[in-house]
């Protein structure tokens, strides 16, 4: 646990938290930080089978907090990739992507630039209908630069993600569902994406992993590639014992008990 982020395990879930509720979560310096050593930490819990992302008091995250920067481009580099394809900067909304388990990311009261980024790196994002949300950036001159880009393609239609952008309008928790920044609207955010934690947490978990993975490839590989794949994450699971425990407890009418 850090002053910026805490972490629950229940099961094979984690809860993280987001927990700078006075500044309504938004984004500094230790903010960033605790986020990606979040991250790294969730990738060494083998037995983790879900993961929800959530921002304590009145806010998600109101995206970067200005006045804990200084400004100095001069000082800037966000070239060198830090954590794979992405630096340190993109790696809190990204790097979700990244871990082998399903995230959710349960959004209310403000998720707004960084906060609209890190809530789009989860797998499933649900939010509340109410909840103010913006591709904030162009408001301060600059470009959409945390990831945003690959996680709302294929999500979001071109014409009306290049609007949102180029004016940096507001928009509901609701209206971000329509038009594809959202999965599902709920009025309990958080306890509706517990529920779904706890049910993908009952699935094969060998499975729920080869299906992220296919997922995250959908966007950019061929139809050769995604064939290939399907039948090579298939050939790892099938008849395995986790597989047939997912039949046997199907047919006995029970909770499976998976390794």
């Amino acid at each position: 646990m850090s002053e910026r982020v805490s972490v629950n395990f229940s099961g094979h879930i984690a809860h993280v938290t987001l927990t700078r509720s006075e500044k309504m979560n938004a984004l500094d310096p230790a903010m960033f930080e605790a986020i990606v050593d979040t991250i790294d930490d969730l990738k060494s819990q083998s037995d983790l089978r879900a993961v929800v992302v959530s921002g304590e008091g009145k806010a998600f995250c109101a995206g970067l907090d200005l006045s804990n920067f200084d400004g100095d481009s001069e000082t800037l580099d966000l070239m060198p990739r830090t954590h794979g394809i992405a630096n340190s900067v993109q790696q809190v909304a990204w790097g979700w992507r990244t871990l082998p388990t399903p995230v959710i990311a349960a959004a209310h009261g403000v998720a707004i630039g960084g906060g609209l980024n890190i809530m789009s790196g989860a797998d499933i994002r649900i939010v509340h209908p109410t909840t103010r949300c913006a591709v904030m950036e162009m408001r301060w001159g600059l470009v959409p630069d945390m990831a945003g880009y690959p996680l709302w393609r294929g999500n979001v239609r071109d014409d009306v993600l290049r609007k949102l952008v180029y004016t940096n309008a507001e928009f509901s928790g609701a209206e971000a569902c329509e038009l594809g920044f959202a999965t599902e609207t709920s009025d309990e955010p958080l306890a509706r994406a517990m529920a779904l934690a706890e049910e993908i947490a009952g699935k094969n978990p060998q499975a729920i992993q080869a299906a992220k993975r296919l997922s995250n490839a959908l966007a950019d590989s061929t139809d050769e590639a995604l064939l290939l794949s399907e039948s090579a994450e298939q050939t790892q699971i099938i008849g395995k014992a986790n597989q047939m425990e997912a039949v046997m407890a199907f047919m006995e009418k029970r909770a499976p008990e998976f390794s």
